[in-house]
């Protein structure tokens, strides 16, 4: 019998009230859900403001064949619970030697490159992103504060530490400028065709 599939959806939507109540990213995370699950693919969901157990989003890393970081972009990166999530889950995982032993490097071979060490191959990461900033921001050497770098440059620090633990990082998605942008429904609707793009299915 065929092993069902599965994927993660993190939420990393940090609530201001009165300013940000997450409906946008909550969105997004349904359309993923709806998605994967006319796909046949069991849903496992963690919303990171709402709290979480670090040793079992491990194993929800374990299981699944997809990770999927659905987060709005504040100040030029995740929320800060973001980060405190990912020092808690992938130490959890380094010391449980369930992500990686080390990190790929080995005084017998030289050849071996820093962050080559993970165990987690033949998995799949992606970030789905709303931004105040507009697309034509990004990969563009005339905007002065990116000066050419692109949406995929500025989540390096993000997707890193998945590909360190042996992830395929496949294209992100981005929602723009999203206080003065007309296209977030059309942005929503064009979601899920980019899943289908990416995954190859």
């Amino acid at each position: 019998m065929e092993k069902s599939k599965k994927v993660l959806l993190i939420n990393t939507h940090l609530t201001y009230p009165n300013w940000t109540e997450g409906t946008l990213n909550s969105s997004f995370i349904q359309k993923a859900k709806d998605f994967f699950e006319a796909k046949g693919f069991e849903v496992l969901e963690t919303k990171i403001e709402d709290g979480y157990n670090a040793d079992e989003e491990v194993e929800k890393h374990l299981q699944v064949d997809i990770v999927i970081l659905q987060t709005p972009v504040n100040w030029f990166g995740a929320p800060w619970i973001y980060k405190k999530y990912v020092d808690e889950v992938f130490n959890s995982g380094l010391n449980s030697q369930k992500f990686l032993s080390g990190d790929g490097r080995t005084r017998e071979d030289a050849t071996k490159q820093y962050g080559s060490g993970g165990k987690l191959q033949d998995k799949k990461f992606m970030i789905s992103a709303t931004w105040n900033a507009p697309a034509e921001a990004f990969g563009n050497p005339d905007y002065k504060l990116f000066q050419g770098k692109t949406t995929a440059d500025l989540f390096l620090h993000i997707s890193s530490n998945y590909r360190f633990c042996g992830y395929d990082i496949l294209p992100d998605y981005n929602c723009f400028d999203i206080f003065k942008n007309e296209k977030i429904v059309e942005d929503l609707e064009n979601y899920p065709k980019h899943l289908e793009n990416v995954l190859n299915f």
